[in-house]
């Protein structure tokens, strides 16, 4: 695939950055760290080139500086919110990134139960987080937040939160999801700092919206679709427009709390170190495409994918009509329609040709392969097998999994396992092959062409199964879906 994307320029300049932005706060930044520090996939798609885990990378250029503190909201645990890309609930997300962060040698200092109101399963958590030997601190609600300065900005508000000891230069303030109270964290710690004579500063860090992009820059766009959900709109900083007579890009949320942000820095330190949200952002991202028209193909490529993940969460009643408005509306102001993603008319070209469900992969070369529903193979299972066979060089007649080595497997799922589709999934393909390879040249080079499907666009026909869709998301190829059901196909 091209690249588009600087990642080891990246890794130097943001950490370069963020150590500027602590020097300039008297060696003490609380940095509110925005979006997924170990897995950032859609920064990785929009921008090819940058490496999901490029975040922790740069952080553990300054893991020496650093320590972690970890916000988690009370009605978060009350409710066993969901982080839905893992399946796990926030309070356990907690618990893997402590063990994540400390197993890669960065330091996690502390868990805060932020918005705090006596909820029991916050007090749960707080016990379970102590015999595990990790302090944890409680923030509360308070009444007026955001707006009600003069409160929030007193022993009645700040004040009554716990002070969070730190030891180093840079506190990360994360969390296991939005909504969690990371900024309110970072300011609540700025007035008890205050209180101890320690001016500290702070910072946040997001990659998306990039500032430094045309407002309606495909990549910026692909971050409003993949926020389409929270109503995030991308918009020009005023402040800063009026500060400096330069144009730069945030977003809406930042843009309307300023002001109270604003306030509240002066009511902290005196004066705000701040003319505009921009200035509070540490991202340089921007400064890393090396190839623009990369990122713009793949950022668009990236909103006909947020169209089809809603058109399927639809069917499934996960999501409204409204964030499908906004989806459309998004791939309106990008110029494009789902004729420009070339693997959907493939996929339905063999549907229509077959009479039943298809799947059609674009190799990275931009050849386009297909695969039909046989009595052995799903469509998905036959395609990725036909893949294989194109970049390793072999012949499209060649069996690399044999029907009779096949047929057991069959007898296996339907007889013994209770499965009522005898055909092969991927994972069991995959299986099937790499035990072909043991005896088998041509099927040890098709495993081994496996790595070259990486970031591969992939269309199906119908709504896969969850073990399907997981196995293309392994193998980092980015599937959609026509938002229908197999039977009714």
């Amino acid at each position: 695939m091209n690249i588009g994307f600087d990642n080891q320029k990246y890794l130097q300049m943001q950490s370069e950055h963020i150590r500027e932005r602590i020097s300039m706060f008297g060696n003490k930044l609380y940095l509110e760290f925005g979006g997924k520090l170990f897995d950032d996939y859609h920064a990785s798609r929009v921008l090819p080139g940058f490496q999901p885990d490029s975040k922790l990378k740069m952080l553990l250029q300054l893991k020496d500086q650093a320590e972690i503190v970890i916000a988690i909201s009370a009605g978060a645990l009350e409710s066993n919110k969901m982080r839905r890309d893992l399946g796990l609930t926030y309070d356990l997300e907690v618990l893997r990134l402590i063990d994540a962060f400390r197993g890669i040698g960065l330091m996690v200092g502390s868990v805060v139960i932020t918005q705090y109101a006596g909820q029991h399963s916050a007090d749960l958590f707080k016990k379970r987080l102590e015999n595990l030997g990790m302090r944890c601190y409680i923030h509360y609600i308070i009444e007026g937040y955001p707006t009600n300065v003069d409160r929030i900005v007193s022993e009645e508000g700040y004040g009554k939160n716990d002070y969070i000891e730190t030891t180093r230069p840079l506190v990360v303030v994360t969390a296991p999801g939005p909504g969690s109270g990371k900024m309110a964290t970072c300011l609540s710690q700025l007035y008890h700092e205050h209180k101890r004579g320690v001016n500290a500063g702070y910072a946040k860090f997001e990659t998306f919206p990039i500032w430094n992009l045309p407002l309606k820059h495909p990549v910026n766009l692909a971050y409003e679709a993949a926020t389409a959900d929270l109503n995030d709109v991308n918009m020009i900083d005023p402040f800063h427009l009026e500060a400096y007579g330069v144009t730069t890009v945030n977003y809406n949320r930042d843009v309307e709390i300023f002001p109270v942000l604003n306030a509240i820095f002066e009511q902290i330190l005196g004066e705000s170190p701040y003319k505009s949200p921009t200035d509070m952002g540490v991202n340089m991202a921007g400064n890393c495409i090396i190839d623009d028209d990369v990122c713009s193909e793949a950022s668009r490529q990236e909103i006909i994918r947020r169209y089809y993940t809603c058109l399927c969460d639809l069917k499934r009643g996960n999501s409204s009509q409204s964030i499908l408005y906004k989806l459309r509306l998004l791939m309106k102001q990008a110029g494009i329609t789902v004729e420009n993603r070339k693997v959907i008319a493939s996929a339905n070209a063999r549907e229509e040709a077959t009479g039943a469900p298809a799947l059609a992969i674009e190799l990275p070369d931009g050849t386009l392969v297909t695969g039909k529903t046989s009595a052995l193979l799903g469509a998905a299972s036959a395609c990725l097998l036909n893949a294989l066979k194109i970049l390793a060089g072999i012949g499209h007649e060649v069996h690399l999994v044999s029907p009779e080595a096949i047929r057991p497997i069959q007898f296996l799922k339907t007889k013994y396992l209770g499965s009522n589709n005898p055909r092969l999934h991927t994972d069991e393909i995959l299986i099937a092959l790499s035990i072909s390879a043991a005896s088998s040249q041509q099927a040890a080079k098709a495993l081994a062409a496996l790595p070259l499907l990486k970031g591969c666009e992939v269309h199906s026909t119908v709504l896969l199964s969850s073990v399907d869709e997981h196995m293309f998301k392994k193998l980092d190829m980015h599937l959609t879906c026509e938002p229908k059901t197999e039977a009714r196909a």
